[in-house]
């Protein structure tokens, strides 16, 4: 009961990956006038070579502090659910 279970829980969960899936479109991104700017002035307000490390650690810096701190949070987490402990 439990297998068949299990195979059916799992057919459900591909076949919404495959809907969701489905349902993005890959191509030519739309253009949008903060590219420009960002590709223009980068270099000369951030510093950085690459748009990409000037875009994440200069102009969105506090969201990239907040995402690391949610990664360290999940990873301590899971630490210390995963942990021996010493009567085991």
């Amino acid at each position: 009961m439990k297998r068949k279970l299990s195979i059916i829980i799992t057919i459900l969960m591909i076949g919404m990956l495959g809907v969701i899936v489905s349902g993005l479109t890959f191509g030519d991104p739309v253009d949008h006038p903060m590219d420009r700017y960002f590709i223009e002035n980068s270099q000369e307000e951030s510093g950085a070579n690459n748009v990409v490390t000037a875009v994440l650690f200069d102009y969105r810096g506090f969201d990239t502090l907040g995402e690391a701190a949610v990664l360290f949070t999940a990873a301590l987490g899971a630490s210390l659910i995963f942990r021996k402990r010493r009567d085991d």
